[in-house]
């Protein structure tokens, strides 16, 4: 029937009796100058082809579908139909009516082999003059109209003001009407010829502001950026990444971290951030995403993975057997997971989910090596890309071990910058059999952890580790200005661990209200994976970190201790306070709470934003350095020299036993340190500490990607000049 409609289409003989067609009755008066016959019958035929268009544009019916045309591009006869609303059979004659003299008069085309209507170029000159018409004839009509956020224009009409005030300010019916009321006397006071909804809204804001209503003004504030600072992320877009949906990304991430300091977060967590007593990472994201997610990727792929239709080109990985559907549904779980994460996702379980392809290693190393390139492109939603760390338990299976260990190698020759990280845990296993192997990888730039037991790269321990799901969350991301505790407090030890123990309960509520907030989200279907597959909520696999920045620079260099025994034990009170307030408020909250010392972005805020407030001369500022310290920092070249009763030693591994959150201790390894010597450093440091961080600065080639041990001013495969 349908097919048949449309062929018929054309020839249907309608009698709809439309008032706006009835000019294509009327005598047409030809002004013209009949002296010149020829010139008198082109005008002639012109004006009526003007007037034929015109009468065209008179219907709203037919300028709705060149509207839809214009914005949905070719459809089929049913299409246009059902989409101009003409939905009933009754209906079918005169939308061919129309439809019909939108063809005549080439407004429209049919495209015969696909059976498409589309608008012509004639047509969408029509479209734009009927709406200049449209909004030239609204301003000439001295009413006041308003242009929407919903791209249309509509005449002003005040009980729309009462209605938002009641629905998204939540105000008494009888203010709503007052404050109304005045707005609308503004407006026709000033009689603006550019209305918009913005503008109504500021004026709503200042009315109430004026009438001390501050509490209604921030629920009615408008989220959004000011005009030059969106034309200022046009005209910097060296500073943008990924294109047009960086820069669509940008933007988003700068509404939503407004909307957490203005509607969200309590207001003293919220100035406290701001003004850099605290520093919240990631405020775009905070209340939409965890940080860090340890997962059991084996459990994932093995049970298969339900997304909830929440992705279009991803429905539902598979449960997976064969090599090749493994490894590709490796690579697509991790891509997907970094979605689900803003700092790292540490990948368990991998050893064992190719424990039954031990008889393959040639084969199961080259998939993995692709599977790792192909998964490199994760979700950057700061500086630098949400991290993925595979963790390899040493002492279990030896050969699949070794085969991830070179496949991992592969993939960081062939990438720049590798994305994908391992973690080996040498809790059960020796770090010298894999030491060799592991420090060339690192020579080559690749990321490699040190640990015993669930830790992520950044040093941050998993306190989940009892919870029998395949996940388990980590919520950090909240740093605190220990330096500005410190000089804020006059000198005195315990006022400065009270005014720590003050400032962490608003923080640690704060993070309470963002387990809330993301359980809310996610079990709604922001987070699928999260939502498919862990109950979290329900099994308390969620931690609470807060991070402490610059102890060092607060006690040593502030309140004056001496960096000796002494001194140091005070250094040990800040964080058994700080532990023990944690505590206290976790079993307040019923959560796990911990603390770390680790890398964040807040530690180079925080000593910028003290040298702003208090001079690059006060004391506070007296280390004149870029950043204020994080975590405990080891020089490779000095570790063989040590023991594990040594000084530095002996301190680092009694912070990592205090710090229930996690410690990150950085081996740092000189840019010109061959194979050999990263391999004794990190033997050694194995002995010494339980987890660490080997890092070293790799040049890398700007033109072709190349990387080696040495670089001289030039790279040795392209020439190019530009080395990073």
């Amino acid at each position: 029937m349908k097919q048949k409609e449309e062929d018929l289409e054309l020839d249907l003989d309608v009698d709809a009796d439309l008032d706006d067609d009835n000019d294509l009755d009327m005598d047409l008066d030809d002004d013209v100058d009949d002296s010149d016959p020829k010139r008198g019958g082109i005008l002639q035929s012109t004006s009526k082809r003007v007037r034929m268009i015109f009468s065209v544009m008179a219907s709203p019916n037919r300028i709705d579908i060149l509207r839809i045309l214009n914005s949905k591009g070719p459809l089929t006869y049913s299409e246009l139909k059902s989409l101009a609303g003409f939905k009933s059979k009754k209906e079918s004659g005169k939308f061919a009516y129309h439809l019909r003299k939108l063809l005549r008069q080439s407004l429209v085309a049919l495209n015969k082999s696909e059976r498409r209507y589309t608008i012509t170029n004639l047509g969408k000159l029509v479209l734009s003059l009927a709406r200049q018409i449209e909004e030239r004839s609204i301003i000439e009509s001295g009413k006041m109209y308003v242009r929407t956020s919903s791209e249309s224009i509509e005449e002003f009409n005040s009980h729309k003001i009462i209605q938002s005030l009641v629905r998204e300010g939540s105000l008494p019916l009888e203010l709503a009407q007052k404050i109304t009321e005045e707005v609308e006397n503004r407006i026709y006071k000033y009689q603006t010829t550019y209305l918009t909804g913005a503008l109504i809204r500021e004026m709503v804001n200042s009315v109430l502001l004026e009438h001390g209503h501050e509490e209604y003004r921030n629920k009615l504030a408008r989220l959004g950026l000011p005009v030059y600072d969106v034309q200022e992320m046009i005209s910097n877009l060296d500073n943008v990444d990924n294109g047009a949906e960086g820069l669509l990304f940008n933007t988003g991430q700068k509404v939503f971290a407004e909307h957490l300091l203005t509607n969200v977060l309590p207001k003293d967590v919220a100035d406290s951030h701001l003004s850099g007593d605290l520093h919240i990472s990631n405020p775009g994201i905070w209340s939409m995403i965890p940080d860090t997610i340890f997962v059991n990727i084996k459990e994932l792929i093995e049970d298969g993975i339900d997304l909830g239709g929440k992705y279009l080109d991803v429905s539902r990985i598979p449960a997976s057997k064969q090599l090749d559907e493994i490894t590709s549904a490796l690579s697509v779980a991790i891509a997907l997971l970094s979605k689900e994460a803003s700092q790292e996702i540490v990948l368990d379980g991998l050893v064992a989910l190719f424990a039954k392809h031990s008889k393959s290693l040639p084969e199961l190393e080259q998939k993995l090596t692709d599977a790792f390139a192909t998964a490199s492109t994760t979700s950057k939603y700061n500086k630098t890309s949400t991290n993925v760390s595979i963790r390899l338990q040493l002492g279990t299976d030896t050969k699949i071990i070794n085969s991830i260990i070179s496949a991992y190698k592969n993939y960081t020759k062939i990438t720049p910058i590798p994305k994908i990280g391992l973690i080996i845990d040498a809790d059960k296993g020796k770090i010298t059999d894999v030491s060799q192997e592991v420090s060339e990888i690192i020579s080559i730039g690749g990321k490699v952890m040190f640990a015993k037991g669930q830790t992520s790269s950044y040093g941050i321990t998993n306190g989940s580790t009892k919870s029998s799901g395949p996940l388990s969350i980590i919520l950090q991301s909240v740093s605190i200005n220990l330096p500005r505790l410190a000089f804020e407090s006059n000198k005195d030890e315990t006022y400065f661990r009270a005014r720590l123990a003050l400032l962490m309960k608003p923080a640690l509520a704060s993070m309470a209200l963002r387990k809330k907030e993301i359980s809310d989200l996610t079990r709604r279907g922001l987070n699928p994976i999260l939502a498919k597959n862990t109950q979290y909520m329900q099994r308390s696999s969620v931690s609470l970190v807060v991070n402490l920045v610059g102890i060092k620079e607060a006690v040593f260099n502030i309140l004056g201790f001496q960096d000796n025994k002494e001194g140091r034990d005070i250094l040990h009170k800040v964080i058994e306070t700080a532990v023990d307030v944690g505590a206290k408020k976790g079993k307040e909250l019923g959560d796990t709470v911990a603390i770390s010392m680790t890398e964040t972005e807040g530690s180079t805020r925080f000593a910028s934003l003290d040298g702003e407030k208090y001079g690059k001369n006060s004391s506070l500022n007296s280390m004149d350095a870029d950043s204020y310290s994080q975590g405990v920092l080891v020089n490779a070249s000095e570790v063989s020299d040590y023991t594990v009763k040594s000084e530095p030693i002996s301190e680092c591994n009694k912070l990592s036993k205090l710090l229930n959150g996690g410690l990150l201790v950085t081996l740092d390894i000189d840019k010109d340190a061959k194979v050999e010597d990263i391999k004794k450093s990190i033997e050694k440091t194995s002995e010494l500490t339980p987890s660490f961080k080997p890092v070293r600065h790799t040049a890398i080639c700007g033109e072709c990607g190349f990387k080696d041990e040495q670089f001289d001013d030039k790279c040795p495969k392209c020439k190019s000049p530009y080395v990073v």
